[in-house]
């Protein structure tokens, strides 16, 4: 009843300040104000300030909200721990099924490479430079920028 009166009250003062805004010919900011002001009491009208009221003063309905939030937590525990083992059970056993059939012939040998399909040796690789040079490098860029 109390928050029924409120959202009256804050409806009329604000239609009394668009009134007031629209006496000094801002009438655009007044129709704004008014639609504003005409929210509160068009909820008291349609009765949803009543069940808020209601559902916030309710100790059952504040069960109600516990019991929500504790099957979330549950939920995320048991996707975290999921996570961590890398998948759920089901998961993990179809994934070893498909490792253990994946290979057609398990005990056959490697192929052998012939002669004609080994790769060329590579050559050998350039002798490193010795320190000096690689600052030679540096020196050159720094004279190039004047450092």
């Amino acid at each position: 009843m109390i928050a029924e009166t409120v959202c009256s009250a804050v409806a009329a003062a604000g239609l009394g300040i668009a009134a007031v805004t629209a006496y000094r010919r801002r009438f655009l900011t007044a129709a704004r104000i008014a639609a504003y002001s005409l929210i509160p009491l068009g909820l008291v009208m349609t009765g949803v300030v009543e069940w808020a009221a209601d559902t916030a003063f309710s100790p059952t309905a504040w069960a109600g909200f516990g019991v929500l939030g504790g099957a979330w937590a549950l939920f995320a525990t048991t996707r975290a721990v999921e996570r961590r083992r890398g998948g759920s059970r089901k998961e993990r056993r179809a994934a070893a099924r498909s490792a253990e059939s994946g290979a057609v012939a398990p005990t056959a040998s490697a192929p052998s490479l012939g002669q004609g399909s080994r790769p060329a040796s590579r050559p050998a690789t350039a002798p490193r430079a010795t320190a000096s040079d690689d600052f030679s490098d540096i020196e050159a860029i720094l004279k190039k920028h004047g450092i």
